[in-house]
């Protein structure tokens, strides 16, 4: 699921990816489920590729976002992360991911990362995994 997912750079909140057309992706807003195009000088991200930086290797998104849905039992972060101050966003990650990068994840990542979860959680996108065909290349 996390495949059909995206994030674009200069455009608020998440999409997903409807069609496919000559030089353009058709995307549809989690948020408002408006639809738009998205051309070749778009920078757009899925979210199964984005990783967070830990002490050892770095983590998958999903694991991540799979660990946020345990901790917030599937239900949207109470906290504000806009309001939020940046000891009370590390640690909430600390119960999330214990062995984060400190160095190289900054609040405003963190920010992003529950953003992100709670527009997916109102979506409904529950399934945080990425299955083994989403992983192989396309033919």
């Amino acid at each position: 699921m996390l495949r059909e997912i995206l994030a674009i750079t200069g455009k608020p909140g998440l999409y997903k990816l409807v069609s496919r057309g000559n030089n353009m992706l058709i995307v549809e807003s989690l948020v408002d489920g408006k639809r738009m195009p998205t051309y070749a000088r778009d920078k757009i991200v899925a979210l199964s590729d984005v990783s967070m930086f830990t002490d050892a290797d770095d983590v998958a998104l999903g694991d991540v976002l799979t660990s946020a849905g345990k901790k917030e039992g599937l239900k949207p972060v109470s906290m504000d992360p806009k309001k939020a101050s940046n000891a009370e966003l590390q640690a909430w990650f600390d119960e999330v991911l214990p062995n984060w990068d400190r160095d190289r994840v900054y609040p405003s990542d963190i920010r992003k990362l529950i953003l992100w979860y709670n527009i997916l959680v109102k979506a409904g996108v529950t399934d945080f995994t990425v299955k083994e065909e989403e992983t192989g290349e396309e033919k």
